[in-house]
């Protein structure tokens, strides 16, 4: 699950893109991938202070999903303790960010760092755990470490 390249944004324009493709459901379900997963919430975190991602988020990926002709069930679509897990690294990672750093730059910075990889969250949990139903509903602690 690592071997994936980096697929960094060209400019603050296209970061905004996403994250605003998101919210009005206008991103093509192609374009939504690892990359714009952390784009739009690293967006969301420095320039939307008026969404509250931790309890927002959920419904606007639910409602992205079956725009685009996805599923939200026990099995596929919107995975709650994911999404909580990355947010709480997001926010973690652009506290660390020094002031003013451009918004393209700092979402470089956050897919060309530890958190990037796609098995980022397997630090955290066992795969059972993390792809359990329990976790897919709603929020579950990690059973390998703590984030911190």
């Amino acid at each position: 699950m690592t071997d994936h390249p980096i697929r960094p944004f060209a400019d603050n324009e296209a970061v905004r893109r996403v994250g605003t493709g998101l919210l009005d459901r206008s991103l093509p379900k192609e374009e939504w991938t690892h990359e714009a997963h952390l784009a739009a919430c690293l967006w969301l975190v420095r320039e939307r202070p008026d969404f509250a991602c931790e309890t927002d988020l959920p419904a606007t990926i639910r409602a992205f999903n079956a725009a685009k002709g996805g599923v939200n069930d026990d099995m596929q679509g919107y995975h709650e303790t994911l999404t909580q897990l990355y947010l709480r690294g997001v926010r973690m990672f652009a506290a660390t960010l020094p002031e003013g750093l451009p918004l393209v730059e700092a979402v470089n910075r956050l897919l060309a760092s530890d958190m990037a990889p796609r098995d980022w969250p397997l630090r955290f949990y066992t795969r059972e755990r993390l792809f359990s139903v329990a976790a897919r509903r709603g929020w579950v602690e990690p059973d390998l470490a703590a984030l911190e």
